[in-house]
């Protein structure tokens, strides 16, 4: 199955007080490129996280966004420093002494001197953060191939249109190129009949000349191969590995068939098809640079 290159998912998970959500952009590249983007939270996770997109994606420049939320009671939790509060304590019952005051040191002078109390974010259990995180990596990854798989299919109905077009143009050109050299032959004919009068010429001279042109001008094997290279194409399109590669590859093959028909033709009406062939190979090959 054909599948593009091209494509966003989303996934989100949720575990006791924690929120993941994941979210994968991929665009076309001749590499696995994958860079991904998360807190600091999740940083000793990140190489399982490439790991698990690498699985599933084999092609393509991969972006993966990490983003996390905390339930609200659950996102700060107070701290006490009993030892700062004991050393505080101990401060004022001395200054007390020391100035012969009689007031009552209350829990009230302790907690509001700095640092008594802190307010700090809630750890959160890494195995906790593990679990959400590859499942709301799974549902991001689930997404994007749906994605991808629907744009690859519509690649694929897009270069099969295009394929049937440059069948039809070949078969054009399959029946134009036999008739080439006798035309040729033809004209040849007419132009030493109208000097004959005034040139002497040798019959075999001018046949090996006329199986020579007719040589040069053939492109029967390039049509063949040409043909061998579609049927190959075609067979590619419910293979279940990446063929993006193998069919750009092809491309370049079909590619040099024409040209070389180009460069043996010597007629104007060839000439023509030859380049509509060449226009149809340039779209066709601009929709396999985005397939995986």
């Amino acid at each position: 199955m054909i599948h593009s290159m091209t494509g966003y998912g989303k996934g989100e998970a949720r575990q006791d007080d924690i929120t993941v959500t994941v979210e994968i952009k991929t665009v076309n590249h001749r590499y696995a490129d994958i860079s991904v983007k998360l807190p600091r939270t999740f940083l000793s996770l990140e190489n399982g996280v490439r790991k698990q997109v690498a699985a599933v994606v084999g092609r393509g420049k991969v972006d993966v966004y990490v983003n996390y939320e905390l339930a609200s009671e659950a996102q700060v939790v107070p701290k006490l420093n009993n030892e700062l509060a004991v050393a505080y304590h101990k401060l004022f019952v001395e200054l007390a002494g020391n100035l012969n005051l009689q007031d009552r040191i209350s829990l009230d002078h302790i907690i509001n001197q700095r640092d008594v109390v802190r307010v700090e974010e809630a750890e959160i259990d890494e195995s906790t953060l593990e679990s959400c995180l590859r499942s709301a990596t799974a549902g991001a990854l689930e997404s994007l191939l749906a994605m991808r798989a629907a744009e690859g299919e519509e690649t694929r109905m897009d270069i099969e249109d295009r394929l049937n077009v440059t069948e039809t143009i070949l078969t054009q050109i399959e029946h134009r190129a036999p008739q080439v050299p006798v035309e040729w032959q033809e004209r040849l004919a007419e132009r030493l009949q109208r000097l004959q009068q005034n040139v002497e010429w040798d019959p075999q001279r001018i046949a090996q000349e006329i199986a020579v042109y007719a040589d040069r001008c053939d492109i029967s094997e390039e049509i063949t191969r040409f043909k061998s290279h579609l049927v190959q194409f075609r067979g590619m399109f419910d293979e279940a590995e990446p063929v993006g590669r193998r069919m750009d590859f092809l491309v370049q093959e079909l590619n040099r068939e024409v040209n070389t028909m180009g460069s043996k033709s010597n007629d104007a009406e060839l000439t023509k098809a030859v380049v509509m062939l060449m226009a149809e190979l340039e779209m066709i090959r601009e929709q396999v640079q985005n397939i995986e």
